[in-house]
């Protein structure tokens, strides 16, 4: 991994991408959009994870996030990927799945590649923390996340997207309870 891309400052926030292995569109599927809603919301309420902007996207998810508790957030992410992980394996057997075989091919071959032992690899290493250092980054990245859906021809306008805080920004229900952009949350170099 790049020596670029690391969380190095426990006060700052992160834009971070977590992505599927093999950019697997597993995020069509509502089960598993939920789960990652869900397992977000528990980060929040359990772990000090502060959410400034996310969007679920089919195979990758975007964040603008801090810690604010004990935990890091190398930490919470870490341990996110870890239930998630479990969980969306768990999902893919117990729910109806087409592709069931092939992603759970996928998923065991993923995890042979690796030295730790485990079944299954879901979640690529890495989720390539970009330090939020000024107000035009936040924005920039602000923008690109709430734009992803409509780039890829998902929705028409951001804010009709369900899962992604543009119904936040927008003022509009969500799924999740972020913090809307304020000045303490940018951390200048």
């Amino acid at each position: 991994m790049s020596e670029k891309y690391k969380i190095r400052e426990k006060d700052h926030a992160y834009f971070l991408t977590m992505t599927i292995v093999g950019w697997i569109d597993l995020f069509t599927r509502p089960n598993h959009k939920l789960l990652i809603v869900n397992a977000l919301k528990y980060c929040q309420q359990n772990k000090g994870l502060e959410l400034y902007a996310y969007c679920i996207m089919p195979s990758h998810l975007h964040l603008i996030a801090k810690a604010v508790g004990e935990d890091t957030l190398s930490e919470i992410i870490r341990d996110f990927k870890k239930y998630t992980s479990k969980r969306i394996i768990e999902q893919i057997y117990e729910y109806p799945e087409s592709r069931r075989d092939w992603i759970i091919d996928y998923f065991k071959q993923a995890a042979e590649k690796i030295k730790r032992n485990k079944n299954y690899k879901v979640w690529q290493d890495g989720n390539h923390p970009e330090d939020i250092f000024s107000s035009k980054f936040f924005y920039e990245k602000l923008d690109y996340i709430h734009e992803n859906p409509v780039k890829e021809l998902i929705v028409e306008h951001p804010e009709d997207y369900l899962f992604s805080s543009a119904r936040n920004y927008s003022d509009l229900d969500s799924y999740l309870d972020i913090v809307i952009e304020s000045r303490r949350l940018i951390s200048y170099k």
